[in-house]
């Protein structure tokens, strides 16, 4: 099965009331993690790399792991993202890459600005069939080099954002945070605000900064040398209440990053002779799989992979240019 859109991805979702995680990677062992847990409960996916990871990876490197991992479950849907692009220079670049879907972030800028930034990536992208996130609000937490205060989505605003740029998707600010240090407490959350959005927009939403931050993954970290501090991530029951109001696509990096080192850690403490990596990325690779497999379940993408054909880039271009 060829990469996909995201607006089939997601439009999928809709009909059938269920969320679909998207997961940052960065490695091999991310990506063989996630998928590996695809094929496990039979679930579409989505696969997103930061300007960040695109820089690690030396952006080749990224583009055959992600096509590797195409050949090798050619039963499971997959969305190959831009997460939190920047510019259209950054949107062009991934599209060359084979990117099916991208994401421009403006939510810092002004209105206007954020406006004429993603309309500008929407009308570029759509001409070569790729599907379009934007985003209005800002998130609390470091995202990239982007230091975010917590300004929620204004429904008025987001009518009108969405109707001016037409974009595919929006990442809504609900009150969730980036990073491993979201909250001190058990955060309370805009829910509320999901449902009359999404009523006002009738597209798909998308959650950001939703990694649990697992108790039980930071305790192992700090027992094998870690020095994490307490915190507070986003409970599953409120990213299903989302899901239940239009949320379709639910991002998750922190909570694959902390499986992935508690894995290491536990593995290097408990035998510090060993030196070959493929003794400690083999338990990291499991430990992404493991919480993958949770997170698809919980979101209800588990058994949809094949409940659809494919479209192909070309396809959904048409479709577009009959819009």
């Amino acid at each position: 099965m060829p990469l996909i859109p995201m607006v089939q991805c997601l439009s999928e979702a809709e009909r059938g009331g269920y969320g679909v995680g998207a997961f940052n990677v960065n490695n091999m062992e991310q990506i063989q993690g996630i998928l590996q847990a695809a094929r496990e409960v039979n679930s579409p996916v989505i696969l997103q790399a930061s300007r960040g990871a695109l820089k690690y990876t030396n952006l080749v490197y990224l583009k055959h792991l992600v096509q590797a991992a195409i050949e090798e479950n050619p039963d499971i849907p997959v969305v190959l993202h831009l997460d939190h692009g920047d510019s259209l220079e950054t949107v062009k670049t991934v599209i060359e890459l084979g990117f099916t879907s991208v994401m421009i972030d403006g939510s810092h800028y002004p209105f206007e600005e954020n406006v004429a930034i993603s309309k500008a990536v929407v009308d570029y992208a759509h001409d070569f069939g790729v599907s379009v996130e934007a985003e209005l609000g800002t998130l609390g937490g470091i995202e990239e080099d982007v230091v975010g205060e917590v300004q929620l989505t204004d429904p008025d605003q987001a009518e009108e954002f969405v109707e001016r740029t037409g974009c595919d998707s929006l990442a809504v600010a609900i009150g969730t945070s980036h990073g491993a240090y979201k909250f001190k407490a058990e955060p309370k959350l805009a829910l509320d605000l999901i449902a009359e959005i999404y009523n006002r927009v009738r597209i798909p939403l998308v959650m950001h900064g939703s990694s649990s931050v697992p108790r039980e993954l930071v305790d192992v970290i700090n027992a094998n040398g870690g020095k994490l501090g307490h915190s507070f991530g986003v409970p599953i029951e409120s990213i299903q209440k989302g899901i239940a109001n239009g949320v379709r696509k639910i991002n998750v990096d922190t909570d694959i990053r902390l499986a992935m080192t508690a894995a290491v850690r536990e593995t290097l403490f408990g035998d510090p002779a060993k030196f070959d990596p493929r003794d400690y990325l083999t338990p990291a690779r499991a430990a992404v799989t493991k919480v993958v497999t949770e997170r698809m379940r919980a979101f209800g993408s588990a058994g949809h992979a094949g409940d659809y054909e494919p479209m192909t880039l070309a396809e959904m271009k048409a479709r577009y240019a009959k819009a």
